[in-house]
């Protein structure tokens, strides 16, 4: 009985054997006697024994590449050191193969000549502020050198830029200067902005200072003239009253003497009293003064008493 189980294992082995089974995101390449023949796909495949062999199965989902920290120049001649970190996969299973040999060593041999290249044409101030433009240029220049390859690289990262020693002391102490440098700028500038600040309130001020002035004056000025036109109304209005009353006072004189006769001489008199009042006062002026009189228009009575006046 045994005899017959394991002649039936050994035909079952002999029958599966020719069975191969490729899994989901592999791909596997066929030789036929020792020649490339076809690539498998994902699934259940069938592989002649003797005549055919599966040389290669790999993946085609996207691999991570890390490059290990790496010495590089830069173009002022700083030593720095760069690592990085490569996302590729294989897109053709058979130039990956068959068009070189170890492609994950290659693939990280070029990855770090293509950074030593780049870092190379940069100064060390750039290579920390173009981060991105790097990584742009290294994923075109390492996706158009591994075409060959059948290689398609999607992204480049690069993760530390790291100076020596020396030159990171050199940098802080660049860095430290370069905050002072800006704190005394910062500085200055505002003092210079509350200077002008200051200024500008001071000239403000005094402009609303002598707007304020003018104001005043041109108010004052217009109520001293309003009060002189006041005080001239006033006057005339006053002069127009004493000369209403002066005529309304001679005429009440002249009706008087018109119905007394007799008081006529008295009027006279006072007439001529008032003629000589007019000359003293004339007379009493500091400045030298001649006052001529018609006589015609003089009554008689006042004649007489000038005449008398004159004799003495």
């Amino acid at each position: 009985m045994w005899q017959w189980f394991v002649a039936a294992a050994v035909g079952v082995a002999v029958v599966s054997r020719p069975l191969r089974i490729i899994q989901q995101g592999n791909e596997a390449l066929v030789e036929r006697l020792g020649k490339y023949d076809r690539k498998l796909k994902p699934g259940l495949s069938l592989v002649i024994p003797g005549l055919e062999n599966v040389a290669y199965i790999e993946t085609i989902r996207e691999k991570v590449l890390d490059i290990p920290p790496q010495p590089c120049i830069t173009r002022d001649n700083v030593s720095i050191t760069v690592d990085a970190v490569v996302y590729w996969r294989i897109v053709d299973m058979e130039k990956a193969y068959y068009k070189v040999q170890n492609l994950q060593a290659a693939m990280e041999n070029m990855v770090r000549t293509q950074i030593r290249a780049e870092m190379g044409r940069l100064e060390l101030d750039e290579t920390f502020t173009a981060r991105s433009q790097i990584n742009e240029i290294l994923l075109r220049e390492l996706d158009n050198a591994t075409d060959p390859w059948g290689v398609k690289v999607t992204r480049v990262e690069l993760r530390d830029i790291m100076p020596s020693h020396a030159v990171q002391e050199s940098m802080e102490l660049q860095m430290s200067a370069e905050r002072k440098k800006r704190a005394a700028i910062l500085t200055s500038e505002g003092e210079r902005d509350s200077a002008v600040n200051s200024a500008r309130g001071k000239a403000e001020a005094q402009v609303l200072e002598a707007e304020a002035k003018q104001k005043a004056t041109i108010l004052q000025a217009e109520a001293e003239q309003k009060a002189i036109i006041l005080k001239a109304q006033a006057d005339r209005q006053k002069q127009v009253l004493q000369a209403q009353a002066t005529a309304e006072a001679i005429k009440i004189v002249q009706q008087a003497l018109q119905n007394d006769p007799a008081a006529a001489d008295a009027g006279k008199l006072l007439l001529a009293l008032g003629y000589l009042d007019m000359g003293a006062t004339i007379g009493k002026s500091d400045s030298s003064k001649v006052m001529f009189i018609d006589p015609a228009s003089i009554p008689a009575t006042v004649q007489g008493m000038l005449s008398m006046v004159q004799k003495h």
